[in-house]
């Protein structure tokens, strides 16, 4: 455990920090290395059919994540106040709405998987493998969501290594597993979905167990999961509101993709790869947003409103150096970086993918800013300007598509986030300055 209320900030914050974006970085080499694994032993159309499922995967996943990421902001603020008993009563209604909710959301998207493939504009010839790899995907939501639960629990005590550690194992495992299913026992995409699920069980299983050995603090009785009306209001507004943020962005993702999705195999692969190292380049952003998280809550709680906002200038700045080098990557190893992921020497693929990111890697300063406010800001429970920041971003993205889309052409898919970042960013610098927590006055 980790009191994240008392010392220097900067060291409480990279050493908090530096296990998450392992893990992150961690997580998206074994995208990387998954798209390598499909391509090369699929081929392209086989990528391209799992890119073509990307956005709705990031949209499922980004909300059950948020959604995970809330119980643990409202658990934090009770492991920095000292309460015990309140904390216990988190933890057990975090394993109860978890399950809950992803039962519900499995029966649901698997009931409509089909029509919204349709939706998406999914091409007749992709559409088979992209509906195999994503059923068996979400077929294992429950997996995924128990293992969020107990990563998102443990960071909230200021545990950000062990969550690490189990993510390696998954990692390992899910490559191997990648391989064998798709190489050697030949299963297709499908072998690939499959390699992800029985992955994120085994992790789950054994983080759960460690957890419960470990930490005195996760271990419930039965009067722990009785339902407490109010704090389940107040995990689920607090959850619901980081999910739903996040499903805002995605929804937005997904139009785009509808939009991507007519434009042919060659610019869905390029786009997908494009994402990919986007992916690799915004983990930081994501980190430090944990980060923050975690450490507002737990501040919160205790009652030191001062490191607040010394902490959220503090990522800022750590997350613009990171744009720094990410802009030099663009701009001179790009185009390897994607000629090696596609394993393939297809010019268009490869200038479509590279010259998307080297436009939109120029505005990564603004994202940064984005990330870290908008989680400092659900950290200590505001959960109305980060909502309106997400929604500013699914309109825009709506009106670009309908908009610049049709006269720019792929164009308009690139400059889509850089202008509705610029518009995004408004009201949490607003917010930022206005709230007595950080920048006003108590």
């Amino acid at each position: 455990m980790k009191d994240l209320t008392k010392g220097n900030i900067l060291k409480l914050i990279i050493g908090f920090a530096i296990p998450v974006f392992l893990g992150t970085l961690l997580q998206m080499t074994y995208n990387l290395v998954d798209t390598k694994i499909i391509s090369y032993v699929l081929g392209e159309a086989s990528l391209a059919s799992v890119g073509s499922t990307n956005s709705v995967n990031t949209l499922v996943i980004g909300f059950l994540q948020g959604l995970t990421n809330g119980f643990a902001v409202i658990a934090a603020q009770n492991f920095g106040a000292g309460d015990e008993r309140t904390f216990k009563k988190c933890v057990a209604m975090s394993l109860k709405c978890g399950i809950e909710i992803s039962v519900s959301l499995t029966f649901i998207i698997l009931l409509l998987l089909e029509p919204l493939l349709k939706l998406l504009n999914t091409p007749d010839n992709l559409m088979g493998e992209a509906y195999d790899y994503i059923f068996i995907i979400f077929a294992g939501m429950t997996v995924m969501m128990m293992y969020n639960v107990c990563a998102a629990l443990l960071r909230s005590i200021g545990d950000s290594f062990t969550p690490l550690i189990f993510l390696f194992v998954s990692v390992i495992l899910n490559i191997g597993g990648d391989y064998l299913f798709t190489a050697v026992i030949h299963l297709g995409v499908r072998g690939a979905a499959v390699s992800t699920v029985l992955s994120q069980l085994i992790a789950m299983i054994s983080c759960l167990v460690y957890m419960l050995r470990r930490y005195p603090v996760f271990r419930i009785s039965r009067k722990y999961l009785e339902n407490d009306r109010n704090l389940k209001i107040k995990m689920l507004s607090t959850g619901c509101s980081m999910g739903f943020m996040s499903s805002l962005v995605s929804i937005g993702t997904v139009v785009l993709q509808g939009a991507i999705n007519n434009f042919g195999q060659d610019i869905i692969l390029a786009h997908t790869t494009a994402r990919r190292i986007t992916e690799l380049f915004m983990m930081m952003f994501g980190v430090l947003g944990t980060t923050m998280a975690t450490f507002c809550g737990q501040n919160l709680g205790a009652g030191e409103y001062g490191r607040i906002k010394k902490g959220i200038t503090t990522s800022i700045f750590i997350g613009w150096g990171w744009c720094v080098f990410v802009v030099i990557l663009s701009y001179t190893l790009v185009p390897s970086f994607v000629r090696m992921l596609i394993s393939s020497d297809n010019s268009t693929v490869i200038d479509t993918a590279s010259l998307y990111l080297r436009v939109d890697s120029l505005l990564y300063f603004v994202t940064a800013m984005i990330t870290i406010i908008r989680n400092s800001l659900q950290g200590i429970g505001d959960r109305i300007t980060p909502v309106l920041s997400s929604s500013i971003e699914l309109v825009g993205k709506v009106i670009i598509t309908l908009l610049l889309v049709p006269p720019l052409g792929y164009w308009g898919i690139i400059i889509a986030e850089p202008i509705v970042w610029v518009f995004m960013v408004i009201p949490l610098i607003v917010q930022f300055f206005k709230c007595p927590y950080i920048g006003g006055k108590r």
